[in-house]
């Protein structure tokens, strides 16, 4: 294997169950030309964590592939240009602010935490409905379910509709990364058929608006007015997807990675005070998110003894910036009582995910009760089968054996 074909490996679905040995080859060059990009032309792959981080608040480095010379100005159908992700300032930063200002800080700052007893119930009901089974699939009856019937209360979108848009999501998350033809058919009627779900649970929200954010989008009358119907769909959509796909990821490396440091997990029964900080190591350890693709350059970039030509598609390898030996000592060693743990699981920047709020909260109530009502819980396969996607990196299914499942504390 040479140093130009690492990330081919990478994508390699045989190295999803640890692909953290291929990144370490990556950092020994941290900006290096990878043959095989996502669409087979090639990228330069960033790897080492300072280089990232410099590069996520670089104004030189474009998300909107209509900037990249590599395509003619044309970027793969598949990019919606409509979604703020794929957009750069004062476009991305107009779009951002009209979908916050529903969402979170610091419009609405106290909405997520008085979304923690509905969170509470979710994850209750969850762990209820598994008791009496002494063998579950951590990822389909818990992971899934919980980040799925959340986003659907906040977007406001029937959670009766969920085996619909599953359909769809997988098919997104499965071919965004893939190069094939058929691969971007998949993906371009995916989006296409989600889009239009979308577009028609606006127009209902916009006349019978309900208190959920995809009314308070269709009806904004804020100074700066509404987003254009366009943006608008493209945001539902965008938010449905990401809001539960990277904390089915983060659930799932969650609970596998405990479970591999048992001591770990039932250390956490006795010190629910620790379960924040090791959310963040979680993050950094096994990120739902294992790299960024669409990035593009401006102009020529300097960086770690390399020039990055204009105009090329550029690869943030997240990742391999989390387990950077020069930013994070013994970084193979999962620790959640590491210091200074200012990972990159949620990226940085302008970009920075828009949802980070809310993934941490529902992964800190999710942990709470799961190390409480969890009896001796113990992996049955190991390494487990993971999902095709090599960006959005997580176990497809969980296997786990219990004793039991406890009772659930009075809500």
């Amino acid at each position: 294997m040479s140093q130009e074909t690492i990330l081919r490996e990478i994508y390699d679905a045989a190295n999803r169950a640890n692909p953290y040995p291929l990144w370490a080859q990556l950092r020994q060059t941290p900006v290096c030309w990878q043959e095989d990009g996502p669409d087979e032309r090639g990228t330069y792959v960033v790897s080492t964590y300072r280089e990232i981080e410099a590069l996520l608040h670089d104004p030189r480095i474009s998300s909107d592939l209509r900037n990249c010379a590599q395509t003619g100005g044309r970027p793969r159908t598949t990019m919606d240009p409509y979604r703020f992700i794929n957009l750069d300032p004062p476009e991305h930063d107009r779009l951002r602010r009209l979908a916050m200002c529903h969402f979170g800080p610091p419009e609405r700052s106290e909405y997520l935490e008085q979304l923690r007893p509905e969170m509470l119930r979710i994850v209750t009901m969850l762990l209820d409905q598994v008791r009496g089974q002494r063998q579950i699939d951590f990822v389909e009856r818990f992971a899934y379910p919980l980040p799925v019937t959340v986003i659907c209360r906040i977007l406001g979108v029937p959670r009766e509709d969920e085996p619909q848009f599953h359909v769809w999501a997988e098919a997104i998350v499965a071919n965004a990364s893939g190069s094939s033809k058929e691969q971007r058919r998949q993906l371009e009627q995916a989006q296409s058929d989600l889009n239009q779900y979308m577009a028609e649970l606006v127009e209902r929200h916009r006349e019978l608006p309900g208190d959920d954010m995809l009314s308070r989008m269709a009806t904004d009358t804020g100074p700066e007015g509404r987003m254009a119907d366009s943006y608008l769909v493209a945001t539902a959509a965008l938010l449905l997807v990401a809001g539960h796909e990277t904390t089915v990821n983060l659930l799932g490396n969650g609970m596998l990675t405990l479970l591999r440091h048992p001591t770990m997990f039932d250390r956490l029964r006795d010190a629910p005070d620790l379960i924040p900080a090791t959310v963040e190591e979680l993050l950094r350890y096994e990120p739902p998110v294992q790299f960024l693709v669409s990035r593009t350059t401006l102009d020529e970039i300097a960086l770690a003894g390399t020039t990055i030509p204009k105009g090329v598609r550029v690869t943030l390898a997240l990742a391999a910036g989390n387990r950077d030996p020069a930013r994070f000592p013994d970084p193979d060693r999962f620790d959640p009582e590491r210091r200074d743990n200012e990972h990159l699981g949620f990226g940085s920047g302008i970009h920075i995910c828009f949802g980070a709020p809310l993934a941490r909260i529902e992964t800190q109530i999710a942990l709470t009760e799961l190390v409480r009502r969890l009896e001796k819980p113990r992996l049955v396969v190991d390494p487990p089968p993971y999902r095709p996607s090599p960006s959005l990196r997580g176990p497809e299914h969980l296997l786990i054996k219990v004793d039991g499942v406890a009772k659930a504390r009075s809500i």
